[in-house]
């Protein structure tokens, strides 16, 4: 359930904390006054879109912060933990857009990408906007409907991807009836190039110690005359570095009963002395195994030159052969197994199989589905003075399938414009749309496991009795989670557990969102708001009244 929702610098926001309660809530206040804002600034710290438009003007970054009990989301502790997320069974959503359009987001102060922010906000909050009726005069919105009520979303996801590969191995196979000459000539010239580069057997590695070895030897004599003339000053020359030092430290120790301060000097000397005889040893070892082998530098310069012939020929430097080896090794199996007609043919046929198979899973989940579906919005039409209207959810073939499925979802109504089934563009006016989408939203929520639904202005079109219904039906399914609905209609506001107002206020030059927590009389004054307009009379204050006591 969402408890507290923290805002600052969010369009016309500057700062604002909500605190949320369970059951049926709504938020009322004219037209303008930033209701919907609040709505956004939620889908915002869901995983929206992130844009700078967001910010407050004049100032430098937008922050919404929302807090969620999760003792009725199950599901999201799980996903929770699945990530390695630590929860004590509450949950802080936190997310900022900076001016930059940088958008950065939290989970109990860990960072996380806004795919996970989408992830798991899917299992928190169910948000339905105010233009949901146009959307379902599209076949794909209608079919996705369907889908995820059906809990078919994972299914569909296998049936695109087994598409994918059929349509791809399909491919393979025309390009290779198409072009057999080009591909058993292309593979030729592979297969030379890659048994040209085997042969080398050169690693990238082995540049850099090739180069390292050629210096060293094509300046052998070179550097075994500085390390014998190094030996000869450091240790083995009459008047050598050693000796010298050695017959210092000995005078100095001799000095020194005289000033004992000299006994540092001396232990400095002899720090050194030690380092030069380090030194000496390793010259020495240096100079007696260093190799003159002539054949060597010879062996050497002709693998460089072999590498360099080769790094020539295929136009690339010699650290890119090993990446040009691997690239055309997979490029040569890829054509081995598109030269294979045969073979090809026996995998576009596997994986047909495979969508098909999927395909029909899908349609008969699809079916089950859409005949309770179609029978629930009915029943609830019935309510929304519908009472002669059917709803009904055909299922179309498509010839050969299609990435979605092997049928197009067409949502029909019957029983208003006549008895036989038409689609709902064809044969719903506006109110009516917005009454049966209302119907279809209430079904899908009330079969959702999300515990938290926010309805943004769905009830337009909608007044009289059936508004009342609205009210009592949103209400309903505030008894099983929490709902917010975004309202005008007074039948509707009376009918919440609590209810808020949005109002605009202007302080000089900037106009700001303020939202107050409506009880008693004040809540009596804005529900007879709604039914009046600018003149309330007593009359309307009673009404007002009467319609908070039923």
């Amino acid at each position: 359930m969402l408890c507290r929702l923290t805002i600052r610098d969010f369009v016309l926001v500057d700062q604002l904390e909500l605190e949320f309660r369970p059951g049926f809530g709504t938020l009322t206040g004219e037209t303008g006054a930033g209701k919907s804002i609040l709505v956004d600034a939620l889908a915002f710290v869901l995983g929206e879109r992130a844009e700078t438009s967001l910010i407050r003007a004049g100032t430098e970054r937008a922050e919404v912060s929302a807090e969620f009990i999760l003792a009725d989301s199950p599901a999201a502790v799980d996903w929770l933990a699945t990530h390695d997320l630590d929860t004590d069974g509450s949950l802080l959503l936190r997310r900022i857009v900076d001016s930059n359009g940088r958008s950065r987001a939290w989970f109990n102060g860990s960072p996380v990408t806004v795919q996970q922010l989408r992830e798991l906000a899917e299992m928190l909050v169910d948000i339905h906007g105010q233009h949901a009726h146009q959307s379902l005069l599209r076949n794909d919105a209608q079919r996705k409907l369907l889908d995820e009520h059906a809990k078919l979303t994972p299914l569909v996801a296998d049936v695109s991807a087994a598409w994918r590969r059929w349509r791809e191995t399909k491919s393979q196979l025309e390009e290779a009836s198409n072009g057999v000459e080009a591909l058993l000539a292309e593979r030729e010239q592979l297969a030379w190039q890659v048994q040209e580069l085997t042969s080398l057997a050169f690693a990238a590695d082995e540049w850099q110690q090739l180069n390292e070895e050629h210096q060293r030897l094509a300046h052998a004599a070179t550097l075994l005359e500085g390390g014998e003339f190094a030996l000869q000053v450091l240790g083995e020359g009459d008047t050598a570095c050693q000796t010298q030092v050695a017959t210092v430290i000995n005078r100095l120790n001799n000095l020194a009963e005289y000033d004992p301060a000299l006994n540092e000097w001396v232990v400095t000397l002899q720090a050194a002395q030690a380092d030069i005889g380090e030194v000496i040893s390793s010259l020495r070892r240096y100079t007696g195994r260093f190799d003159l082998d002539p054949r060597r530098l010879q062996v050497v310069e002709s693998r460089l030159e072999a590498v360099l012939a080769c790094a020539r020929k295929f136009r690339c430097t010699p650290l890119e052969l090993p990446e040009l080896l691997t690239g055309w090794q997979t490029r040569l199996l890829t054509l081995g197994q598109a030269a294979d007609i045969d073979q090809l043919r026996e995998r576009v046929a596997s994986a047909r199989r495979e969508y098909d198979d999927l395909a029909r899973r899908l349609s008969l989940g699809r079916a089950e589905a859409a005949v309770t579906l179609a029978a629930a919005v009915s029943e609830v039409m019935q309510q929304l003075a519908l009472g002669n209207g059917r709803f009904e959810i055909c299922c179309l073939p498509i010839d050969g399938g299609s990435a979605a499925g092997l049928e197009q979802i067409d949502f029909r109504l019957a029983g208003l414009a006549g008895n036989d089934s038409r689609s709902l563009a064809k044969v719903a006016s506006g109110g009516e749309l917005s009454r049966i989408s209302l119907a279809i939203q209430v079904v899908t929520s009330q079969a959702a496991s999300v515990p938290t639904l926010i309805f943004d202005e769905v009830d337009v079109g909608i007044g009289g009795g059936v508004a009342e219904v609205v009210g009592r039906l949103l209400r309903q399914l505030g008894s099983e989670r929490q709902v917010l609905c975004v309202t005008h209609l007074p039948q509707v506001a009376a009918r919440a557990n609590w209810q808020w107002q949005v109002s605009k206020q202007t302080q000089g030059n900037q106009t700001r969102s303020r939202v107050t927590v409506l009880e008693g009389e004040d809540r009596v004054e804005e529900v007879a708001r709604m039914l009046g307009g600018i003149a309330i009379t007593p009359i309307t204050r009673q009404h007002a009244r009467e319609m908070l006591a039923s």
